[in-house]
């Protein structure tokens, strides 16, 4: 099954050109069961990794275009009056499928964003009253268009929580953008994608990264980890439970993608930044010193010791 996630890494590479690092955290990311943020400038490949995601794992696929006018019930659903049974039925919304893309998400109202809280959370929507699961497997893939953007807005700490990584496309260097102009004159590859995985072996690679061994010296690790973020002078809102836990699940995830059945303190450390960095809330001394969150994490990864561990 571990060939399999090799051939999806060469397929994924075929189509999305110089982003291996990131298209393999956002494998990743699905493989421990998160969702993805991804914050860039529009025209990167955002909406193209997402949908080649879905077709190379076999997954039922929606998008939805977050602009002002789109309400909760576009995303979770609704109910309606049946004439013909005489009953309320319920119609589904955006979020029933295995990948949703949500376009933009920072374009539209607070209202609508929440709307996807349950949903990340939890697996399934609750429309007057009655819960409907979502299909499994299920991966919310998120774009955000930089704050100060036209139309754009700051999502709340909530809704950042939710996503288990945030990431950056960021423009392709020189020579993979003249493979992609060259790979493009004719014909997109991502019209003859075909899937490698089947959604069912997705959901036992799930189980299989799952139960990927983490000792107790490096559980120890993430909580120190965790605990100087919000010990830190420069972050004033620092990693929650919630933040701990995804990233012992992305460094499950990242020892399953390097082979291993046990995670050592460099799954963590590699992971770390994505993670933690949209989940910071900094002190306006950072600002003045000119720091981001990544920077910070950085430092931190350097003043927290590293247990030794065999492997």
């Amino acid at each position: 099954m571990v060939d399999k996630i090799t051939l999806l890494q060469e397929q994924l590479g075929k189509i999305i050109k110089g982003k291996k690092q990131i298209t393999d955290k956002m494998l990743m990311a699905v493989l421990a069961k998160g969702h993805i943020l991804l914050e860039d400038v529009p025209g990167v490949g955002k909406t193209t990794t997402a949908l080649a995601l879905s077709r190379l794992m076999g997954m039922d696929f929606n998008r939805i275009q977050f602009t002002p006018d789109v309400v909760p019930s576009d995303v979770t659903g609704f109910t309606m009056y049946d004439k013909a049974s005489g009953q309320f039925l319920y119609r589904p919304g955006a979020v029933m499928c295995n990948m949703l893309l949500a376009d933009e998400i920072n374009r539209t109202s607070s209202k609508t964003q929440s709307a996807l809280l349950e949903v990340m959370e939890e697996g399934r929507v609750t429309v007057d009253q009655e819960a409907h699961p979502v299909p499994q497997p299920f991966v919310v893939i998120a774009t955000e268009n930089p704050v100060g953007s036209l139309g754009t807005q700051l999502l709340p700490e909530s809704q950042l929580d939710r996503f288990m990584v945030s990431l950056s496309m960021g423009y392709p260097d020189h020579d993979s953008l003249v493979e992609l102009l060259r790979d493009r004159q004719k014909e997109n590859p991502l019209e003859h994608t075909a899937p490698v995985l089947t959604r069912e072996e997705l959901l036992s690679l799930q189980e299989q990264v799952q139960k990927v061994y983490v000792s107790d010296a490096v559980l120890d690790y993430a909580v120190s980890l965790s605990e100087a973020t919000r010990a830190n002078e420069l972050i004033t809102l620092g990693l929650s439970p919630r933040g701990t836990l995804a990233l012992m699940r992305m460094a499950k995830a990242h020892a399953f993608m390097e082979k291993r059945d046990y995670v050592v303190p460099k799954d963590v450390q590699a992971v770390f930044a994505d993670v933690a960095g949209h989940r910071m809330v900094l002190d306006t001394k950072a600002r003045y010193e000119d720091k981001g969150p990544r920077q910070i994490l950085e430092q931190i990864l350097l003043q927290v010791p590293v247990p030794r561990v065999d492997g």
